[in-house]
């Protein structure tokens, strides 16, 4: 399959297309994030993020550009977000006899954050439970045991592709339900 048709067919929903591109593309994504971030299970959350997004977009995606430009350039956005997420937790204060002091921000919960927390782990709890098993498993394996994709492969017996797709599925099933409740 060339590159140019998997596009056009994956535009039309088919599954085989997707699982070619993220053959075809997941080692320049998700070299390109760990040399960025040196941090392996972080540059394969991001990878299988920038995946994601651009399977969910991927009728925006115009043949007149490379698509692993397109990939790339999802990946570094994604990145970016992420970066401006974590930024603003330390401030920096000056007085006036020019002693610099950190300021670290208290971020313990409140005893209502903690009730508000448990309450929507609950929901997610139960959300989870509305997927399919082997969705259920992954999900499983990946957020709440913090196993690393190569893990959950040797630990299902399946190819590692295989993982990595399932578990873009699973979160793409999960986030509809929450989004349907």
């Amino acid at each position: 399959m060339e590159i140019k048709e998997a596009i056009k067919k994956a535009k039309l929903n088919d599954q085989k297309a997707f699982n070619y591109l993220l053959d075809t593309f997941w080692d320049d994504v998700y070299g390109f994030q760990l040399k960025r971030i040196e941090n392996e299970n972080d540059a394969e959350d991001i990878t299988i993020q920038t995946f994601s997004k651009a399977f969910d977009k991927i009728e925006t995606f115009d043949d007149n550009f490379q698509f692993k430009t397109w990939l790339i350039t999802i990946s570094k956005n994604i990145h970016i977000d992420l970066l401006r997420k974590e930024k603003n937790y330390i401030s920096q204060r000056n007085f006036d006899d020019d002693e610099k002091t950190l300021q670290i921000l208290d971020e313990s919960p409140s005893a209502e954050d903690t009730l508000i927390i448990e309450q929507n782990l609950a929901k997610l709890l139960r959300d989870i439970k509305k997927l399919n098993p082997h969705y259920q498993e992954i999900i499983n394996l990946r957020y709440f045991q913090e196993l690393s994709y190569k893990e959950i492969s040797k630990q299902l017996n399946e190819p590692m592709n295989n993982v990595k797709v399932k578990l873009l599925r699973a979160k793409k099933l999960l986030a509809e339900i929450i989004q349907k409740a």
